[in-house]
């Protein structure tokens, strides 16, 4: 049985470079307020440069089908930084979700390649139509797919609602679940069809908004039938999760690291607030808290990478640390900035409302330790 290797590859480390030198450049805060006040669903300029000019958006997808050929691993460490920068990007919803959920597809159709070929080169941004609080990690290792809230009319026309659907404003692509008299299917649905609405809802994180996807008879392709379509489902959410530990580490890191700037340069009684041992404490504990997070996050990029059978367990753990982690090293950053940290003018608040928003993403930490008992046959005490 192999080993999981938590260290960053020196290819790991010149991608980390290249995007965090793009995102420093391209996104500063500044620029993700602004982008948060302009009532867009994503940076276009951005992701254009991100995902189509650096390639990242096909990191999951093998070369001969359009992508980079890359695994996880890769993926996860462009998630880092993207929590790092509270980027305004379809990465999680496109790259990631959208493209893992068109992988579990028969790639050796024509359609499920075309449409799987054009996400990974940047060119369509899609989206899976569930909500964002879908559990990912189910107990026993079952397919966690969600029950469709759509109804199929035979093979080419879809009716019904989804709510809560991030990365549906502003996707070309729309991949939905529905049920129909050939059971559970996966459908692809064009978003410029007049037969489909996207309504945006308000939304805490407005760098990652989220939308309420209403379809009247629209036309579809299907391009999954049962077993294949809840499969193809459930590891995409998986891999998902799994990825999003490592955004949450990202932007615990940014928070940890901004605070412990902060308190060197703030003055009180003639000296830094950081060389209070109240303070260095706190700060102290979250690197300890951070440090474990990162492992824990590696692990779980790693077991997706290497489909390792352990990839739900690696997930569920990731995921109900990282989340906890985040929120924590946010709220500190806010607290430990005095007034200024409350104001919409530093970044503070969008690293705390990313947090809040990703813990509730793909599953609560209270749902993944449920989940995990169930998968290492741990039951809750009864009595």
């Amino acid at each position: 049985m192999s080993t999981a290797d938590l260290l960053y590859s020196e290819a790991e480390d010149d991608l980390r470079a290249a995007v965090r030198s793009l995102l420093t450049d391209r996104c500063p805060p500044a620029a993700v307020i602004s982008e948060a006040e302009s009532g867009r669903a994503y940076d276009v300029a951005l992701w254009r440069a991100l995902g189509a000019e650096m390639g990242t958006a096909g990191l999951l997808v093998p070369d001969k089908l359009g992508g980079q050929g890359a695994t996880a691993r890769e993926a996860a460490v462009v998630m880092e930084e993207l929590g790092r920068a509270v980027a305004p990007v379809p990465y999680l919803t496109s790259a990631v979700l959208a493209a893992a959920t068109l992988l579990g597809c028969d790639t050796d159709q024509e359609a499920v390649a075309r449409l799987l070929g054009a996400v990974a080169e940047g060119r369509t941004v899609g989206a899976l139509a569930v909500p964002l609080s879908t559990v990912a990690v189910v107990p026993g290792g079952g397919s966690g797919a969600p029950a469709a809230t759509v109804r199929a009319d035979g093979d080419s026309t879809l009716s019904g609602q989804v709510s809560g659907v991030a990365g549906a404003a502003g996707a070309d692509l729309l991949l939905v679940p529905a049920t129909g008299a050939d059971g559970y299917g996966l459908y692809a649905v064009e978003t410029a069809e007049t037969s489909v609405t996207v309504e945006p809802l308000t939304s805490l994180d407005l760098t990652r908004p989220l939308a309420a996807v209403t379809l009247t008879g629209a036309p579809a392709r299907r391009l999954a039938g049962p077993g294949r379509a809840e499969a193809a489902i459930g590891r995409a959410l998986l891999t998902g999760a799994g990825l999003l530990a490592s955004e949450q580490l990202g932007v615990a890191e940014w928070c940890l690291t901004e605070t412990v700037r902060h308190t060197k340069e703030r003055h009180q009684f003639g000296r830094p607030i950081g060389s209070f041992q109240a303070l260095k404490h706190r700060m102290a504990a979250l690197w300890l808290e951070l440090v474990s997070a990162r492992a824990t996050a590696r692990y779980a990029a790693d077991a997706l990478a290497t489909d390792s059978p352990d990839a739900a367990v690696a997930v569920a753990v990731a995921q109900a640390h990282c989340a906890e982690v985040a929120v924590h090293a946010a709220e500190e950053c806010v607290q430990l900035h005095g007034g200024i940290g409350m104001t919409w003018e530093h970044p503070a608040h969008l690293y705390l409302k990313r947090a809040k928003s990703d813990q509730l993403a793909l599953g609560t930490p209270g749902r993944h330790r449920q989940a995990l008992a169930g998968l290492v046959d741990l039951p809750a005490p009864t009595g």
